[in-house]
């Protein structure tokens, strides 16, 4: 027997399409005016980025938006400049390319499992930022989100992804040890924040403990941040509560998972 639905779920529904509509009418202003977005989701495992992206890109054209969301890297890739092997997947003029995980990888799992020396985490550090400065200068349009889980939806998550045959797919190794390694990430999250946040590529942080809850305040949230042709003024707004630009208060406030 089908549960019908409630009323919350209805509205939800309704909101996210309007939502969507809007999506599509800003993708139609970036085709015509050769635009490149670039939007970067970062977060611990299990943070709910491949569900934010699907959301996303549900209804918009395939010819004009990409995923990426790049494997190990090869002996080639460890030789080359660090930024390299991003390069390559960036937007061209009418394109939205949208990373889960990204460079960022350098501050986050990189560092936390000792993939990388010292020195090149602090060359990353410093260089990041110019990195980002430059390519808003030739004309891309960056937004950075960082997916923030509590510890306990965490572990339920994990759990519940062990148990479902139908995610398997997303286990890795990482993810045995990701839990173990929760004060680790939360060190190396909030010095990247602090240290990469920045007028050019600002950190966007979310609280997503609530999966439907994020997935419609991000997409809002990018909504609000661009200008587009037909752009509905009267638009819902993200949440505050839930989606913020960065600031050092967050980790001391509760803004930020501990």
């Amino acid at each position: 027997m089908t549960r019908a639905p409630k009323d919350d779920d209805v509205e939800y529904e309704r909101a996210f399409h309007r939502a969507q509509v809007e999506l599509v009418k800003f993708q139609k202003h970036v085709i015509k005016h050769g635009q490149k977005v670039l939007l970067i989701f970062e977060g611990r495992d299990a943070a709910g980025k491949d569900g934010t992206i699907k959301r996303i890109v549900e209804h918009l054209s395939p010819r004009e938006t990409r995923v990426v969301a790049l494997g190990t890297p090869s002996d080639r890739d460890r030789k080359s400049w660090y930024f390299q092997r991003y390069v390559e997947h960036l937007p061209i003029a009418g394109e939205i390319v949208l990373f889960n995980r990204s460079w960022y990888n350098r501050a986050g799992v990189e560092r936390v499992m000792g993939f990388c020396t010292e020195q090149e985490y602090d060359e990353f550090m410093q260089t990041v930022s110019t990195f980002e400065q430059l390519l808003a200068h030739c004309g891309f349009t960056i937004l950075k989100y960082y997916l923030d889980i509590s510890r306990k939806e965490q572990e339920r998550r994990l759990t519940r992804r062990r148990k479902d045959p139908l995610r398997q797919w997303k286990l890795s190794p990482i993810d045995a040890k990701a839990t173990k390694h929760w004060d680790h990430y939360s060190e190396a999250r909030n010095e990247m924040l602090s240290r990469t946040h920045g007028v050019f590529a600002p950190w966007i942080v979310v609280r997503a403990d609530d999966k439907r809850a994020a997935r419609l305040n991000v997409i809002r949230d990018v909504l609000s941040r661009c200008e587009f042709h037909g752009k509905n003024r009267h638009g819902e707004l993200p949440d505050p509560n839930l989606v913020s630009l960065f600031d050092e208060s967050h980790l001391k406030s509760g803004m930020i998972a501990d």
